[in-house]
């Protein structure tokens, strides 16, 4: 299918008033497609580009750079019955948070529903629509700079396109969901999506996921703590991309061997786009400040890697897991990813990501094969 017979009209929005006219033909409880274009090259926080709406063969493209949306959109997606219908809505979800602040009421994320579905894990939208809906989709102008204006015809025949077949994949997927009787996971799935996207408060333990320093001395994991803590705050405050403060190698290095300077400081972090010379001061002086007891007694510890009787656990547990999802006819990854796996096998902590319907079908199988 060629991409002008793909994608019919859409209007095109850039004011309140038109946007209200649009939303109010919807029903209440209508299943309202929704994606967005967005840019985030040079910023930490997603800038919203475009904001594409379908509902029964009716498309619009609102333009959020001419006017405020989110007040137009809280009623209807956010407060009222109407079903949000999006693909791998993570990425989108975050950049409409300072709009939608909880995410939509109720989400159906088609990405998450065709993994259920038996359909198989993070499938694109390209790919779900061919299997569905026996269409192909031009994705040229997926790298597109979405900030101009105006947008060229291309990028218009794109952007609907997004949204055009959300309905009917929808459609299919639910009644999919219904038959095998896994609504209520992927509902929850949904809600599990919503609250991480909203999340607004910095990570309180970013450097667990930084496994390289397992090992490393109580202190110097701290250390690295305080200094990712501080490159959050600070990415957040200036609005640009983490690494242009710095790098997680050059973390690492500034956690496990404190410049002695600011000269070395200096020297060391050349090349970082957004560390200029008030950032490398307050660095330094955070540096420089002793970790003390209650600061250790905060800091959770690295995971390790599994080794010895805890690497046989795991396999055990993996085993166990690709057996369920057999069971269940889903992706092992969904059911529980290899890595929730390795931090559970090590810390004996019961992972949040099992909780829920996943404590259901696994609580009773992994506790036992821990290490002894």
């Amino acid at each position: 299918m060629s991409l002008s017979l793909a994608a019919p009209a859409a209007t095109w929005i850039d004011d309140r008033a038109a946007l209200d006219a649009w939303l109010a033909e919807l029903p209440a409880e209508a299943a309202v497609g929704l994606d967005t274009e967005f840019m985030r090259r040079n910023t930490f926080y997603p800038q919203l580009a475009l904001l594409q709406l379908g509902w029964n063969g009716r498309y619009a493209l609102v333009d959020p750079l001419a006017f405020t949306v989110g007040d137009a959109l809280r009623p209807r997606l956010a407060d009222g019955p109407a079903v949000t219908v999006m693909h791998s809505a993570g990425e989108d979800l975050e950049t409409l948070s300072p709009l939608l602040p909880a995410g939509p009421r109720e989400l159906f994320d088609t990405q998450i529903a065709a993994a259920f579905a038996g359909m198989g894990l993070g499938i694109s939208y390209r790919a779900l629509v061919a299997e569905l809906c026996g269409a192909e989709l031009d994705k040229g102008e997926t790298r597109s700079d979405w900030m101009q204006r105006p947008l060229t015809e291309s990028q218009r025949l794109y952007a609907t396109l997004d949204v055009v077949y959300l309905a009917p994949v929808h459609e299919q997927l639910r009644e999919r969901l219904a038959q095998r009787g896994r609504s209520a996971w992927h509902a929850e799935d949904c809600e599990r999506l919503k609250a991480r996207a909203s999340r607004r408060e910095e990570e309180p333990q970013p450097q667990r996921t930084f496994r390289g320093a397992a090992e490393w001395p109580p202190a110097q994991q701290a250390m690295l703590r305080r200094i990712l803590q501080w490159r959050d705050r600070s990415a957040r405050q200036l609005d640009r991309p983490r690494p242009w403060l710095l790098e997680d190698a050059l973390a690492m290095s500034l956690a496990q061997q404190p410049p002695a300077s600011l000269a070395e400081l200096d020297q060391r972090s050349r090349g970082q786009r957004a560390l200029r010379a008030a950032e490398r001061r307050q660095l330094f002086e955070l540096i420089e400040q002793p970790v003390g007891e209650a600061e250790l007694a905060d800091t959770a510890r690295i995971p390790t890697f599994p080794q010895g009787e805890a690497k046989k656990s795991l396999a055990a547990m993996k085993e166990a897991v690709d057996r369920c999802a057999t069971e269940l006819d889903l992706p092992p990854g969904l059911l529980c990813p290899r890595k929730v796996l390795e931090e559970y096998v090590v810390t004996a902590e019961w992972p949040d990501f099992l909780n829920g319907w996943r404590r259901g079908v696994l609580g009773d199988r992994l506790p036992a094969l821990l290490p002894g």
